[in-house]
């Protein structure tokens, strides 16, 4: 070995280390109003969405591809989490005329 030099494992070692890993974001979403705020998201895989319903009647958040359907009750938060990427329309069940788009990226 020659010196001043390191093996090509530790310098592999030493670059493995200072990898960050990707975290998972948090991504909220109001229900307010009948209205879904922000009515268009960019999430990716893996991140969660908090469904915050400040309505005082239940909604749900219904993908027309059936990737997801969840259901808020009123005054109330619920979370998901994204498994799947592609872009989702989403409605409420309960009153239809809500809608919004959410573009998952993998």
């Amino acid at each position: 070995m020659l010196p001043g030099r390191c093996p090509p494992f530790i310098a592999a070692l030493l670059l493995g280390a200072t990898v960050v890993p990707a975290c998972a974001a948090t991504i909220r979403i109001t229900i307010d109003d009948l209205v879904f705020a922000p009515a268009e998201v960019s999430a990716k895989v893996g991140d969660t969405i908090e469904w915050i319903n400040k309505d005082v009647f239940a909604h749900t958040a219904t993908a027309r591809n059936g990737d997801f359907d969840v259901t808020t009750p009123p005054k109330k938060t619920v979370t998901s989490v994204l498994k799947k990427a592609g872009s989702v329309e989403y409605y409420c069940r309960y009153h239809p005329n809500m809608k919004a788009v959410l573009t998952i990226a993998p």
